[in-house]
């Protein structure tokens, strides 16, 4: 696993020597960059950018935002281990003036007044395949309000899979890439 583009480009990054942490592809992670990057559904540039990682695991979609330039990354991770490799490879990268770890429940962080304050308009959500609350974590987003007006939900799924999304939740892009299913979407 490594840094793709930008200032850290070709930075190999650590990993959880466990099963219970799913590394996101290098392919999925170009493929998603290219579509923020290239597509003229999205309005926003990646420089300068506020983005929210959630379910973070080792940090790679997170990491590579900063490699190209995002102003600030705010990872959410609970799993002990995950969060050890997380903050390892921000001090391999010396980013963390431009990060921000919450050791938390991603459901907890989205009901949390204080962190409520921020706008996003990148919000990266890698839950592992097995969760069953898609659809109460887009409603808990979009009642939140936190996503910019002209940003966008990325969400990370087994292709196999098929959630119930929010009504609310407009898909915009969904591609497959292998066994990841990437839907892109806003509210």
């Amino acid at each position: 696993m490594r840094i793709i583009s930008g200032n850290f480009k070709n930075k190999k990054l650590f990993q959880p020597n466990d099963n219970c942490t799913r590394p996101l592809k290098d392919l999925v992670k170009e493929s998603i960059f290219n579509i923020i990057e290239h597509s003229k559904l999205i309005k926003f540039k990646i420089e300068n950018c506020e983005v929210l990682d959630l379910f973070s695991g080792s940090g790679s979609f997170g990491l590579e935002c900063i490699s190209r330039e995002a102003k600030k990354v705010l990872f959410c991770e609970n799993y002990i281990p995950a969060t050890k490799i997380l903050s390892k490879n921000i001090a391999n990268l010396k980013c963390k003036k431009n990060t921000n770890v919450y050791i938390e429940d991603v459901f907890k962080l989205l009901n949390n007044k204080l962190f409520l304050k921020n706008k996003f308009q990148i919000i990266f959500l890698d839950p592992p395949f097995k969760e069953k609350k898609i659809k109460k974590l887009l409603e808990d987003l979009n009642k939140s309000n936190i996503l910019d007006k002209e940003g966008i939900v990325i969400l990370h799924r087994n292709k196999k899979y098929k959630d119930a999304l929010p009504e609310k939740f407009k898909v915009v892009i969904e591609k497959t890439y292998g066994l990841s299913k990437i839907i892109f979407g806003s509210f």
